[in-house]
């Protein structure tokens, strides 16, 4: 699994997904997508302690930061967050933005967790999909999106039809108060 490239169900939708440690998995996605290598990828932690060991701990200890993970994790809202040191020497190429942030959530759906769990590091998280289509409840439409694609999944963790839900809302605190940079299930 830690240099595999995933389809995998969450609490949005089917994702795409890999050990976002794992450069050649990560260029994989991006392939399989067709997304432009300039755009980062989003990324799926197991914990809140796991995401401390890759962003800047100052922000972590901000009142307002802590407030809101605290409230909507596990769930649908991604934090858009400085990576620190550890990230920056660990994670591919390709997760961390040209400003030195990383997108990241702990979803509320124990199997994406448990997923990020056993890897033992964040994985990558994006709908499972061709870059700027629609996203995918069931394991059934992926294959139909990728059959005859000359780079596919090396594996479908299929979980059936998963109900509808809106994409994560992504946010990231800045002066103050929260820019949304992407309006989806969690409202701030």
């Amino acid at each position: 699994m830690k240099n595999s490239v995933f389809v995998f169900p969450t609490d949005t939708s089917y994702g795409i997904g890999c050990d976002a440690r794992n450069s050649d998995a990560v260029a994989k996605v991006f392939l399989m997508k067709g997304r432009s290598r300039a755009k980062s990828v989003s990324l799926i932690a197991a914990s809140q302690k796991m995401v401390a060991k890759f962003v800047e701990s100052r922000e972590l200890r901000h009142k307002e930061i802590k407030r809101v993970m605290n409230a909507h994790w596990p769930g649908s809202l991604t934090l858009v967050l400085t990576a620190n040191a550890h990230a920056r020497a660990t994670l591919a190429r390709g997760v961390i933005a040209r400003d030195g942030t990383i997108a990241i959530r702990v979803p509320d759906y124990q199997f994406a967790r448990e997923l990020s769990q056993k890897i033992g590091a964040p994985i990558v998280a994006t709908s499972a999909n061709k870059s700027g289509e629609p996203a995918c409840y069931s394991a059934a439409a992926v294959r139909r999106i990728f059959k005859g694609a000359p780079t596919v999944p090396d594996m479908i963790i299929d979980e059936g039809t998963l109900p509808k839900h809106p994409a994560s809302t992504i946010a990231r605190f800045t002066k103050g108060h929260w820019e949304i940079l992407r309006a989806g299930a969690v409202k701030l």
